[in-house]
């Protein structure tokens, strides 16, 4: 999507919004959920975690600093700061997570935009951590940034069994997420924790897990183990996907926007192609997504809330007993300059990023 994450940025930064939003808490009357600010005050933190001890781990999308934010005061400080970090546009420090095995298995990982003997890599690097700061990093992979700089996803998260999930973007490239050669973009990998290539993937000695995806902010875990996935289309079609081992989504050379169904923009590669979930046919710029699970919100337990960057909404969708569809999808609240990512803290409790902070979702 060519207007997400660049766009609204600028807008922030020009016009300060955030800070009005943080001032403002907006509240959803119908549900009586409003937004309260940990901390309004932070550089661009495009995404973040959670460690024990109430600490939020966050990265500085543009500066490649690793920071921790406690929930508890508000305070911040610094863990790690990434070389050739280069945040024009969608690049930059976009994705992080902890160990399964944090602190005792002391490594952050990080999906970052850099350059790396004279060439623009997103890599994934895992960070030795002693002491509570970064030591040095290793790059577990790496794959080539788009030439614009867009389409870079991002995410990255532990699933079941310790297993590393990694979105990889197109690359502004249509043919690169049909191609399952040594193509990493526009799909989503699944990986050890050392990097290595679990022997249970769907293609054997690939990292590839889904393929045919374009372009992706988010994913979760819904409490069966299924992942929701978030994905942004071009002129048309933001989408929610339930990720299937080994699926074709369909993005690719054959993509247009000329009618109204998910088949306009699923329309390449093999048989079968799995279709979204949901779709819009306007580009909201979907961005994190997160489940109420014990989230301390009545009224939206067991849903999927997610962000979009270009509207600033948050909305909940509503899923079937058997957790395979989407009945129904509501706005519950717009958030002055968008939102970038979504994350359930161990509490339960859903916080959410922007250009200018880590806020929480909340009772009225």
């Amino acid at each position: 999507m060519r207007t997400t994450i660049a766009k609204v940025l600028s807008l922030v930064l020009l016009s300060g919004l955030l800070t009005t939003a943080a001032s403002q808490q907006p509240v959803s009357a119908a549900t009586g959920v409003k937004l309260k600010a940990v901390n309004a005050g932070l550089n661009d933190p495009a995404g973040f975690t959670f460690g024990p001890g109430g600490l939020i781990y966050y990265l500085e999308r543009g500066t490649g600093q690793v920071r921790t934010l406690n929930t508890k005061t508000g305070h911040t400080g610094l863990v790690y700061k990434i070389p050739g970090v280069n945040g024009d546009g969608e690049r930059g420090a976009l994705g992080i997570a902890l160990h399964p095995g944090w602190p005792a298995v002391p490594y952050i990982y990080v999906y970052v935009t850099r350059m790396a003997s004279g060439r623009l890599r997103n890599q994934l690097l895992r960070i030795h951590v002693a002491n509570g700061h970064g030591t040095g990093y290793q790059v577990l992979l790496q794959s080539p940034a788009a030439s614009d700089p867009y389409h870079n996803g991002g995410r990255i998260r532990f699933g079941p069994g310790g297993k590393l999930f990694i979105f990889i973007g197109d690359g502004h490239v249509d043919a690169n997420a049909q191609d399952r050669t040594a193509n990493l973009q526009g799909k989503l990998l699944r990986i050890n924790a050392d990097g290595s290539i679990p022997a249970d993937n769907p293609f054997k000695g690939s990292r590839i897990w889904t393929y045919g995806n374009r372009n992706s902010f988010g994913f979760t875990f819904d409490r069966t183990g299924k992942i929701w996935e978030t994905e942004n289309g071009p002129d048309c079609n933001d989408e929610i996907n339930l990720v299937v081992r080994g699926a074709n989504y369909g993005w690719g050379a054959n993509e247009n926007c000329s009618g109204t169904s998910p088949g306009d923009t699923n329309n390449s590669g093999p048989l079968p192609r799995h279709a979204p979930k949901w779709y819009t046919q306007s580009t909201i710029g979907i961005t994190g997504d997160a489940f109420c699970q014990h989230c301390g919100l009545p009224a939206l337990a067991g849903k999927l809330l997610f962000g979009c960057v270009n509207d600033g909404n948050i909305r909940v969708a509503t899923l079937n007993p058997s957790r395979t569809a989407i009945t129904g999808v509501k706005v519950l609240m717009n958030v002055s300059g968008g939102i970038y990512s979504m994350e359930t803290a161990p509490n339960g409790q859903i916080y959410l990023s922007n250009a200018g902070g880590i806020f929480k979702l909340v009772t009225g």
